[in-house]
């Protein structure tokens, strides 16, 4: 029997296939009953997904608007609960539709039980997106 991969090493592997494209192995890293929050999500966005198909639905075709190259600068913070990080970090690539480089810093607060994603507060600038609707990869913002 092998051990659950700790917060950290759950998150790392989850930008890996985020940089491979592969939104369905992303997606298997997450538990059924798991939750995905976006607190600063703007109007007409979702800010609350619940459940594995519902992050599948929300995140199916994000390759195709946004291609994600790297994230330089990536920190894990552990905290109290040694089933939840603090993460630091930045995604770098460019957007499909226009070629305009995408650059956006986050922090997420990513609680893992049993090897899989429960809770994932995403907190990403909406500020930060064009303005022309060419990176909303939801089909449900402008």
């Amino acid at each position: 029997m092998t051990a659950s991969p700790s917060p950290a090493e759950l998150f790392r592997h989850s930008l890996r296939l985020l940089l491979d494209k592969d939104i369905a192995g992303w997606v298997r890293l997450w538990d059924d009953d798991g939750v995905l929050e976006f607190p600063f999500a703007p109007e007409g966005w979702p800010r609350r997904l619940e459940g594995k198909a519902a992050v599948l639905d929300y995140m199916r075709d994000y390759p195709d608007h946004i291609d994600l190259q790297a994230f330089p600068d990536l920190t894990i913070h552990r905290t109290d609960d040694p089933a939840t990080v603090v993460v630091e970090m930045r995604g770098v690539g460019r957007l499909v539709k226009s070629e305009e480089p995408f650059d956006m810093r986050y922090i997420a607060v990513v609680t893992v039980a049993d090897g899989r994603f429960t809770h994932y507060r995403d907190y990403w600038n909406p500020l930060a997106l064009p303005q022309d609707g060419t990176a909303d990869f939801t089909g449900r913002g402008r």
